[in-house]
């Protein structure tokens, strides 16, 4: 990528962020440990690992977990994100997470995915949901409080 916002993040930085994390993935079912690591305008990181469950649907991915995680805190705005998955090709969120980090990101926001050796490649988000569904598509009447009607919400928490 070209663009100069995504030339100043460290993807390095955050893909090791989601390798660390990775460490603390449970997947005794899949064996397949993924960490997520997300970086917000102010510079915060939040990281989350995938958590499985026996009860399959019951399961959480590593960008849920670290979506709750960055809510919990305040922040509502992604400006990069790192998955990094435990095998040898490159792990990309699942249909799942990318419209999740889509309800935070934009088509823009770069992704970093990586494989277990932390070799990764930049995408964005929009490469991987195109023509995504998102706030703008409902009626502004509907939107949740905070939502601006390009589909972004504010950083600040909401009253």
């Amino acid at each position: 990528m070209t663009d100069t916002m995504t030339d100043v993040i460290d993807f390095k930085a955050l893909v090791a962020a989601a390798m660390a994390v990775r460490r603390h993935a449970y997947a005794p079912y899949s064996h397949y440990h993924v960490g997520a690591a997300l970086l917000t305008p102010s510079g915060q990181i939040f990281v989350g690992a995938n958590v499985e469950n026996a009860a399959y649907p019951q399961g959480s991915c590593a960008e849920a977990c670290a979506i709750g995680t960055m809510v919990a805190n305040g922040a509502r705005r992604l400006r990069a994100v790192a998955v990094i998955g435990s095998g040898p090709d490159l792990c990309t969120p699942c249909g799942g997470c990318r419209q999740r980090l889509f309800e935070f990101g934009s088509v823009e926001t770069p992704i970093a995915i990586a494989a277990a050796d932390g070799s990764f490649e930049i995408v964005t988000l929009g490469a991987l949901l195109p023509r995504a569904f998102g706030p703008n598509h409902l009626p502004l009447g509907h939107l949740p409080p905070g939502h601006l009607p390009s589909g972004h919400l504010p950083d600040a928490p909401l009253a």
